[in-house]
């Protein structure tokens, strides 16, 4: 998640008399702890992205002016990989949140195994122990 230097974040619906709803309770708290998840869900306070970013709830924070340009570059970036490897290490990251760590790590060995079945696993080995960029086919 990428954010503007202006940004702001929180769970202000204790303000409106509730809690926050679609997970924003569970999701939160996974993000940041306890305490702080806490904090936030109970004072109705905003952060700054910047603090965000202190957090782990967000993973860059941009100029304002300069985000929909970094976020194009962060994505190009992701697109030279290989495919399957970044559909896999999503699949894995996303799975965290909800599995106990001994299934995610069964996920994860059953994924990264099943990589050294393609070609840009092959290729991206290749290419690190000839010390040049992969050329990744997505098979």
């Amino acid at each position: 998640i990428l954010a503007g230097d202006q940004a702001k974040f929180g769970q202000p619906e204790i303000n409106l008399g509730v809690i926050p709803g679609a997970g924003g309770t569970q999701r939160l708290t996974r993000a940041i702890g306890k305490s702080k998840a806490m904090y936030l869900c109970l004072t109705g306070d905003m952060i700054s992205a910047q603090q965000a970013e202190r957090d782990g709830l967000v993973a860059k924070v941009f100029p304002a002016d300069d985000l929909v340009e970094e976020a194009i570059q962060i994505g190009d970036k992701i697109a030279s990989k290989g495919r399957m490897a970044v559909l896999m290490t999503k699949e894995a990251v996303n799975a965290s949140q909800e599995l106990p760590l001994s299934e995610g790590l069964r996920l994860e060995r059953r994924l990264f195994h099943s990589l050294f079945a393609t070609h840009d696993q092959k290729e991206g080995m290749a290419a690190f122990l000839e010390k040049r960029e992969p050329n990744f086919q997505n098979k």
